[in-house]
């Protein structure tokens, strides 16, 4: 029975070290889980804060430059399909850039309508437009941080070996495509007359 007793006391001792060892990593990756996913829900929030604000932005362009057609259509499919990514981070990004860019053309155009350019009521929401894009940037770049942390700990021992045992896979950035970001340059020739078919 003593014989017995040793074994048994010293499997018992393993796996309370490999308890104490295991759980508090295991832990720690559960509350950069839940961190990540934390800030996702903001950078979702953002995103629909802004979509709440184009609306309003297009029906006031749209009274001044009603025959700006492809710009209409091109942020109509860019905000139905932000609003149909399906919560995939990288879907969401890539959705979030087409918006991004055809909003920026949206303001570009709106340079041409010297009126439009003086509307309180556009100057308005273009301020709160600039508002929401840097709300969603600050999202951004916190999730990213809680990313870089939650990967860190998955990737570094010995994290990587408890986070291959329970499935703590590596998270994608919320990366910005860098041409979203520009401006497409727009070129008015306030000098020649609309009907003269630019010639």
């Amino acid at each position: 029975m003593k014989k017995l007793l040793i074994p048994i006391g010293v499997l018992i001792a393993v796996i309370v070290i490999i308890a104490i060892m295991i759980v508090p990593r295991y832990n720690s990756l559960v509350n950069l889980d839940e961190e990540v996913n934390q800030k996702e829900s903001q950078i979702e929030t953002q995103l629909q804060r802004r979509g709440d604000l184009i609306p309003n932005l297009v029906s006031t362009v749209q009274g001044y430059a009603s025959h700006e057609e492809e710009i209409f259509t091109d942020i109509a499919d860019a905000r139905s399909r932000l609003a149909g990514a399906s919560g995939d981070v990288e879907e969401l990004a890539e959705a979030n850039n087409e918006m991004t860019s055809a909003l920026s053309r949206l303001l570009a155009i709106s340079e041409n309508y010297p009126d439009l350019q003086a509307s309180e009521q556009f100057t308005g929401l273009r301020d709160e437009l600039a508002g929401a894009e840097n709300r969603i940037a600050v999202a951004r770049q916190d999730y990213n941080t809680a990313v870089q942390d939650y990967n860190r700990n998955t990737r570094t021992f010995p994290g990587n070996i408890i986070a291959g045992i329970f499935n703590f896979d590596e998270k994608p950035y919320f990366e910005a495509d860098e041409s979203a970001q520009d401006v497409p340059e727009v070129e008015f020739n306030t000098n020649q007359d609309d009907t003269d078919g630019g010639e």
